[in-house]
Order: structure tokens, then C-alpha cells, then sequence
């Protein structure tokens, strides 16, 4: 919470593809506190269970608001695969959350009073890069640790370009 700024130039130490979800909720009524708050409650107690293991693949997230009305979460996550097994795990609170939002559905008890949205990306290598100056690690950069911005190229079109090769790998990351 308190992290030190890291001095100069950084970037995200990403080796492969980056998968980022979206995901939000919207009050639309805010007088339909029994419908909207235990949404709200959900997205905190999911995150604390993926920290919990953290082989379920997060790697990190971001939490944001975009107005009084719509917060949403930036995530990062170890790889598509991992992302699809956590929403599809039938003991983990994402498919209980979801089974009781598809059950009030049915039965015609959803009256509009949140929205839920969200959006995955993966990216791949070489299309995305990031820049924090005099910044403790940040979104992608927490996600997947930072270096020095040198690294990868003091340019974006650089750091766009940046591809890991095998030789690139140190004698560790090939071994492992």
C-alpha cells in the first residue's frame, strides 16, 4: 500500500502474453441497495480467495472507479487457460456468484438495479510496452515485476517491438 517509488525509468518485465480482464458493475438504482451491495461484495472476496492460491494464475489487479455509479477491476493473469479454469471452477466464488445471478434471472427477479460487464484482452508479445517514472510498481509493471526502461528500448517503438528470444532466456529460465 505504502510502496517506495522505484527511482527513473521502469518497465514491465513481461516474458510472453499478457491477459488482462476488465470487469465491473454498474448501480444503476441506488435506492436497490439489497440488489447492488452484494454484488459490490463479491469482487474484494474473490480477489482475497485468488490470493489465497496464487497457482490459480492472478497475478495482479488494479481496483478503480469511473464514476459514483461504476467500479471495475483491472486484473492480470498468468495465461488465458488460467483465467477460463478460475470462472469455470465449481468451488471457487465466481461460478457460485454467477449460479445465483442465472437463478434470479430465471426467475424474473433481476429488475435492473446493477450492471455487471467485462472485457479480456490478450495481448500479445511485442504489442503492448510501459513506461513508469519515479513510480512504485504499477498495474502491468506489479503484475509481472518492472526493469530498467534500457531494457527494453529507451523508445516505444522499441519497447513495442521487444520479443524474448531463447537467447535471451538466462541459464535458470531455461532450465526451468
Amino acid at each position: 500500500m505504502f510502496a517506495k517509488p522505484i527511482p527513473g525509468r521502469t518497465t514491465a518485465d513481461v516474458k510472453g502474453d499478457v491477459v488482462v480482464l476488465l470487469i465491473g458493475m454498474r448501480i444503476n438504482r441506488f435506492r436497490g441497495v439489497h440488489h447492488w451491495l452484494p454484488v459490490a461484495l463479491a469482487m474484494p472476496r474473490m480477489l482475497r480467495e485468488l490470493a489465497k492460491d496464487p497457482d490459480r494464475g492472478l497475478l495482479g489487479h488494479v481496483l478503480l472507479t469511473a464514476s459514483p455509479r461504476t467500479y471495475y477491476v483491472v486484473q492480470y493473469w498468468e495465461s488465458k487457460e488460467k483465467l477460463y479454469a478460475y470462472a469455470a471452477a465449481p468451488d471457487m466464488l465466481h461460478h457460485k456468484a454467477w449460479s445465483i445471478i442465472n437463478r434470479k434471472e430465471r426467475a424474473g427477479k433481476v429488475r435492473g438495479h446493477v450492471g455487471l460487464w467485462h472485457e479480456a484482452y490478450i495481448v500479445p508479445e511485442g504489442s503492448h510496452e510501459s513506461i513508469y517514472f519515479d513510480m512504485p510498481p504499477f498495474g502491468l509493471g506489479a503484475a509481472h515485476g518492472v526493469l530498467p526502461l534500457e531494457a527494453r528500448g529507451r523508445r516505444a517503438t522499441d519497447r513495442f517491438a521487444h520479443r524474448r528470444t531463447p537467447a535471451a532466456e538466462s541459464p535458470q529460465e531455461a532450465a526451468g
